[in-house]
Order: C-alpha cells, then structure tokens, then sequence
C-alpha cells in the first residue's frame, strides 16, 4: 500500500493508493475494512476525527452482530471488554409494565442485547483489522470530495493535519454517515421521510434502588428511554421534532419534573441535570438513496439510509451492509482488485440491502406516527380498563412472539461467506506502518 511517500498529485497533493478506499470510520466501515483486509484485500479508511471517541453514538449490539462476531471468532474476546447485557426489554406504560420482549426465545447463545459504547467497539475491531498487513486507517484525515475519471470514481480527495492528500482506490466505499462528504461530491441527493420527533440524550447516575432493566418509560404522552451503561443510564427523551427551544424556555426545573413524573424510579438522580449543556439535541432522520452507487462508488450504512433510534438497530444494519458488500465482491477484488468491479455487482449489493431497510424504516415511521399524533391521550389508562387489558392479553403474546427475531437478527440477516471465513489469518510478522 502506498503511503504519504508515493509522491504527489496532479494538485500537489499526497498521494495514497489501495485497491478499496472506505470513506468513514463508522460500525460500516470498520466491519467492512476489517472484513476485506482478513480477506487480504488492500484496504485503507479514512476516519475524519483523531479518535473514535463521541458520545451518543449508537451503542447496541444486537444478537445478529454477536453471532457474526462469533462466525469470526472474534465473540469470546469482543464479551471479555466492558459491557451491558440485556435479556429482555421491558416497557413501563402509565405504571403498566409490559414485557414486550425476550431474546431467549432467538435459542442459541446469542439471545440477549448488548450494550457498549461505540468507541469500544470501533477500537476493538479497528485493533483486530490492523492485525493484517493489508489494512490501514487514516485517523483526523476528513474526504473533502472525490476523483472522478470518464465518470467513474476512483477515489477521494481528502485533507489531513498535514494538508491535502488524493487517496487513489479501484473502488471507492462511502460508509461516512448521514452527513456524508462522499455522497453529495458523488451527486447523490437522499430521499428524506417525514419524522415529527427528536431525542434529547443525556447522562443519569443509576438511583440506589436496584431497578428492573427497562428501555422505556411512557406516561401520559411523554417518552423516556434509559440504556444501561453498567455505572450510569444513557437517558433520551422524545420530543416533537424542532421543540428543543421551547423545552428549553419552560426551564430545567420543568424538564426535571417532567422526567420524573413519566420515568418514576429515576426521581432521586434527575437533579443531577443543573445545565442545559448535558442535554444534547439528535435530530432523529429517516432517509435512503434511490440509487446507493455508480461505477467505482458505493454507499452503505447511514450514507445510504439513515434509520432512527427506535429499536436501536442503526449499527446493526450498517454491519450488515459491509457483510452483504464484502461477500458480494471478496472474489473480484481477491482476483482483479477493486478496478474490476462492475457496476452490475454494486447493484446487486443495492437490491440485497435495501428491500430489509425500507421494511424496517417503514415500522419506525410507524412508530413514530403513534408517539408524535398530536392530541392523543395515553396510551393505556392507570390501571388499565377491562377492554385494555384484553386487548393486551392478545398483543403482548404476538408482540414476544415476533420482537425479538425482528429486533435482534432484522428481516434479512447476513452471514458472512465461505470465501470470507477461509482468508488468511493474521501473520505475526506483518510490516510496520
């Protein structure tokens, strides 16, 4: 792989050259960079920022990633890092508490959620990927745009500490998230579904209480989600989409109450929230591209689709597009590198993917419709009326019976190819960089 050395370009720049370039540091690109450079495919990442360090940053492991983990054999050591498991994912609905779903009943080892922060996961897998002399990761190196010859991309323009760098690739891989640099330098304008709330994230000590693990509280028309990081809660508050001012205005005593009359137990910890500053604003989208490549470009992940946090599968299904990418084209890029890649096969790639994300992107904006419905009163009386209590006898049991494929393994889980698991495995003497 060249590097900083390999002379300039035709602007003066640096120049890099790898048979694949993956723009983003992200779960897509770092499974997908790990995945090619295990197959011993040159692979090279650019990651914008100097770590992987961000908060509120999808942290969700689902069983389908454990289970890739594992065809891996990487399981048993990415378990051994610091992390949550959840079984099960409760919901608490006006002092109604509904058990919606149980992993167990996936069977396997691979029955429960894991919960992790993202820069632990990113730096592990980054960790194992550079184990392979075939991989490498430009850390604080931002694409500014791309190269483009006759109509087909055959890399990026980026810019690192040191200035401008051309990284020159066969193929080109945007994997750079819902803001991505890639995308709109490629042409690519992606179609935006309505969404008519936000989420306020914030941190909360646990209380002393020990408490049943429950992602979401609901009271009387208010949302609060809580994700267990072993010494504190990752807390969310739903909110109708572009009313963080307002929340705002009405005072962080307001907010405070407001969180404690809907998620209960949280009362004796929601003081510790004493300035607007560690409440920080995700504006939730959903979007996808028409068209997710041309010849030498592809987009996955968030540069593709951007899902929401409902169901938390965001990561999950980024990971599952570099595992469809990588098997779909190990073969080529093992024989004729990434200038060998048609078009066609990108396509491919495309008609696997998008048809489990829409169907999933469907049921969040679903969801979202029940939560931001203006005027709508509870969603379940306190207690519960007869008929509401019927009616949850017939919809939990269906509900427990179809979560937890859904949400753990998504409608088109992958597996990662024969081809992929028989590359070589790491060689004790690979170069330094």
């Amino acid at each position: 792989m060249s590097g900083d050395g390999a002379g300039g370009g035709g602007n003066g720049a640096r120049v890099v050259r790898a048979e694949v370039c993956v723009v983003g540091g992200g779960p897509a690109g770092v499974m997908l960079g790990y995945l090619l450079a295990r197959a011993g495919v040159e692979v090279v990442v650019l990651e914008k920022h100097a770590d992987f360090f961000r908060d509120f940053r999808g942290d969700t492991i689902h069983p389908s990633t454990l289970a890739l983990l594992g065809q891996l054999g990487l399981r048993e050591e990415f378990l051994e890092l610091p992390h949550s498991e959840v079984g099960k994912l409760d919901a608490v609905v006006n002092g109604t508490r509904i058990h919606a779903v149980d992993f167990a009943r996936l069977g396997g080892e691979d029955d429960f959620l894991t919960f992790m922060p993202q820069w632990d996961f990113l730096s592990f897998l980054t960790r194992k990927a550079s184990e392979f002399a075939s991989f490498r990761i430009l850390m604080g190196t931002a694409a500014t745009g791309v190269l483009d010859e006759g109509g087909r991309i055959t890399g990026v323009t980026a810019e690192d500490a040191d200035g401008p760098l051309d990284v020159h690739a066969g193929l080109t891989v945007a994997a750079d998230g819902r803001g991505s640099t890639v995308r709109p330098a490629a042409g690519f304008v992606p179609r935006e579904s309505g969404v008519g709330i936000d989420v306020l994230w914030f941190s909360l000590p646990k209380p002393r209480a020990t408490l049943k693990p429950t992602l979401l509280y609901v009271a009387d028309g208010s949302f609060v989600l809580t994700i267990d990081r072993r010494d504190h809660f990752q807390a969310g508050q739903i909110i109708p989409k572009g009313r963080f001012d307002e929340v705002k205005a009405a005072g962080l005593e307001a907010f405070r109450q407001n969180l404690a009359a809907t998620a209960k137990p949280l009362t004796s910890v929601v003081g510790t929230l004493t300035d607007w500053d560690q409440v920080k604003l995700l504006s939730v989208q959903v979007s996808h591209l028409e068209r997710w490549h041309r010849p030498g470009l592809l987009c996955i992940g968030d540069s593709a689709h951007a899902m929401s946090p409902a169901f938390g599968v965001g990561v999950n299904y980024a990971i599952q597009d570099a595992v469809a990418t990588a098997n779909a084209l190990v073969t080529t890029l093992r024989s004729g590198g990434g200038a060998a890649v048609t078009d066609a096969q990108l396509a491919a790639i495309q008609r696997r993917r998008l048809p489990p994300v829409r169907l999933m992107q469907a049921l969040q904006l679903r969801v979202h419709a029940t939560i931001a419905k203006p005027g709508a009163g509870p969603l379940l009386a306190t207690p519960p009326t007869a008929l509401q209590r019927a009616a949850l006898s017939l919809l939990v049991p269906a509900l427990q019976a179809v979560a937890p494929r859904l949400i753990g393994r998504g409608f088109r889980p992958e597996t990662i190819s024969p081809a992929l698991l028989a590359a070589p495995q790491p060689s004790a003497d690979y170069p330094e960089r």
